[in-house]
């Protein structure tokens, strides 16, 4: 289950980066970035376009399988990696080879 649902959201990451690299810029030139030329900002926009739908879509759909996959995670494993992890036993050689503080000066 988590494979495939890993596979499907890889699939819709390649199709996201597609969707939002083939849509247009709103304001392409420098003028109406800086809020100069015809802008009509509180006026009648343009209509969604298909590209615009597909985006949504395919956004939604990357949100609910990355809940999923993160869900499906947590269950699998059930602990931490660092939890999982074993500290050696102090030794004698390791105790012994730190260095000595002097007590007196001389």
């Amino acid at each position: 289950m988590y494979a495939i649902l890993l596979g499907i959201h890889i699939f819709i990451c390649f199709l996201l980066i597609i969707a939002v690299l083939l849509q247009s810029a709103k304001g392409t030139s420098l003028s109406e970035a800086f809020g100069g030329g015809s802008s009509n900002v509180f006026g009648p926009g343009s209509p969604a376009s298909i590209i615009n739908k597909v985006t949504t879509v395919l956004v939604v759909i990357f949100f609910f399988t990355s809940i999923a996959l993160s869900v499906l995670s947590s269950s699998k494993s059930g602990s931490s990696v660092i939890n999982q992890m074993q500290q050696p036993p102090a030794t004698q050689q390791q105790q012994q080879s730190q260095p000595k503080i002097p007590l007196e000066s001389k």
